[in-house]
Parts: C-alpha cells; sequence; structure tokens
C-alpha cells in the first residue's frame, strides 16, 4: 500500500490533476480530499476500508502529490473548489458522500457552501474552517517563502521531515514519511513547498466568509478529530460541531492531526457507521 499510484488524469484550469477509484460496493459513492502539504496518500488505509463498501474516489489536489506542480498556476481556496466542482461533474457525481481532512474541509464546505454544491453526507477530519489558521511555523514560512525556498536542500529535507512529523501524535512509519516528504524533495518540490504556505496563509478570507454559514449546513455532518492533534486543537473541533445543526463529534484519543494514518481503524469504523445511515 505505500506504493501508492494514482492512474487516472483530469485536466483542471490549474494542471493536470491525478486521480483513481477503489472498490465496486454497493454503497453510494465516497469522495476523499486530503489537506496541505499532504496528499490523496493520507487516505490510503481508510479508503481501503471505504471501498469494501462503496466506490471511492481519491485525488491530489493541484500542486500536490502527484498532480502537476507549475510556479504560475492557481492552486488558491478558490482554484481548488473550482477543480473539486469539475471533477464531480467529470466523474458524474451528483450529491455524493464526501469525507474531507484539514485543507480539505475548506475546499469542501466552501463548495457547498458559496456555490450550492450538494452532498448526501459530510465528514469533516481535522478540517481547516475556524480562524486562527495555522501554527507559527506556517505563518512565519508564509511570509519569507523566498527565503525558505534557498535553503540547501539538505536542511530543507530535514525540515520538511520534522514538519510533517509533528503533525502524528503517534509518529508516522518510516514508510509513510518517506512518501508524504517525496514530493517536495523531487526535481522543483522543494519551491512547490514553499509556494502553497505562501498560497494557503492568503486563504483565510475566503473561509471568514464561510464562517457565518455553519448554521445554515442542513445535511447529516459528521465531526472526527484527533484529542492529540497540534495543528488544529480539539477546541476547534467542538467548536465547528458546535455551529453546525445537528453534527456529531467522534474524537479519536490515539491520534494526533494525522487522524487517518494515525488511527485508521478506528476512524474507517466511525465513517463506515456515519456513512451508512446514507442507505
Amino acid at each position: 500500500m505505500t506504493n501508492w499510484q494514482l492512474t487516472r488524469t483530469y485536466d483542471s484550469p490549474s494542471g493536470t490533476v491525478r486521480w483513481d477509484r477503489f472498490g465496486s460496493g454497493p454503497g453510494d459513492p465516497v469522495v476523499l480530499l486530503h489537506g496541505t502539504p499532504f496528499s490523496s496518500y493520507v487516505w490510503r488505509e481508510v479508503a481501503r476500508s471505504l471501498a469494501g463498501c462503496h466506490p471511492v474516489y481519491v485525488w491530489d489536489m493541484p500542486g500536490y502529490g502527484q498532480s502537476e506542480k507549475s510556479e504560475r498556476q492557481d492552486i488558491s481556496l478558490a482554484a481548488q473548489v473550482d477543480v473539486f466542482t469539475g471533477l464531480l461533474d467529470h466523474w458524474g457525481l451528483i450529491r455524493p458522500l464526501v469525507v474531507a481532512h484539514d485543507f480539505g474541509g475548506a475546499v469542501a464546505l466552501g463548495a457547498h457552501l458559496l456555490y450550492g454544491v450538494p452532498y448526501r453526507q459530510l465528514a469533516l477530519v481535522d478540517v481547516v474552517a475556524l480562524a486562527p489558521w495555522g501554527s507559527t511555523f506556517f505563518r512565519q514560512v508564509g511570509e519569507h517563502g523566498e527565503a525558505f525556498e534557498a535553503l540547501p536542500p539538505r536542511m530543507h529535507a530535514a525540515l520538511l521531515r520534522e514538519y510533517i512529523s509533528s503533525a502524528s501524535s503517534p509518529g508516522l512509519r518510516p514508510a509513510d514519511l518517506e512518501a508524504l516528504t517525496r514530493p517536495w524533495l523531487a526535481a522543483g518540490g522543494q519551491a512547490a513547498f514553499y509556494r502553497q504556505i505562501a498560497v494557503r496563509n492568503g486563504d483565510q478570507a475566503y473561509t471568514d466568509k464561510m464562517a457565518n454559514r455553519y448554521d445554515t449546513i442542513d445535511l447529516p455532518v459528521l465531526v472526527c478529530w484527533g484529542e492529540g492533534d497540534d495543528w488544529i486543537p480539539l477546541d476547534r473541533g467542538r467548536e465547528l460541531a458546535a455551529r453546525i445543526p445537528d453534527a456529531r463529534l467522534h474524537t479519536l484519543p490515539a491520534a494526533g492531526h494525522l487522524a487517518p494514518m494515525d488511527a485508521p481503524a478506528e476512524l474507517a469504523t466511525a465513517l463506515l457507521a456515519f456513512l451508512s445511515d446514507a442507505e
């Protein structure tokens, strides 16, 4: 499973997107959205579990994972929402089940609240949804991206591994850490890594527009949160669940911010129970 390859492509306005579909279960289609600085790789174990009951769609956002990374591409939140809605149309999916992690939550919420994209159910896992955004490191890198882009490659690699490792509470397996860092260590990856952080720092205004609309969400919502999340603390998850009418909150004691990798079995069980309500 560490050899995670997305075999299909979609030509989006922000560049070529790699995606794939797994499973042919009888349930409704499920779409998984990843966050930053990750890729669909974070969902590999959960996707395998869900695929026994549902067709599962995964994709790498432009600027991430196996999808195109280029200097002038638009990878803003607004652009990612546009790509996501285009993919749903490309896949022929109407009112899918949507599960989103980290920045993917902002994409899913933006598509639904600002553009009226309908879902049957929505699960939000340690998502970016409420200000303030990011850690001190995240903000400093966003403000001084050009200086970080000029770091010697070995220093960039060490900083990158430490940063990504900090998203996991129990600690990442070496093979998983290598898979998550690989896209940012390949040719052009270092500049792309700091470029996407700079863009993300400018996206808070977009989620601020959504914050006063969370109480208008009228569909079943599950909020899952790692109790050891140091990137977006659990109190943010509690607040988000309280703002969304009738949202359920499920906490994961053994997980940090990377809940899909820290506690894949527990998360998949919670998701399957929630998604089964759609049947």
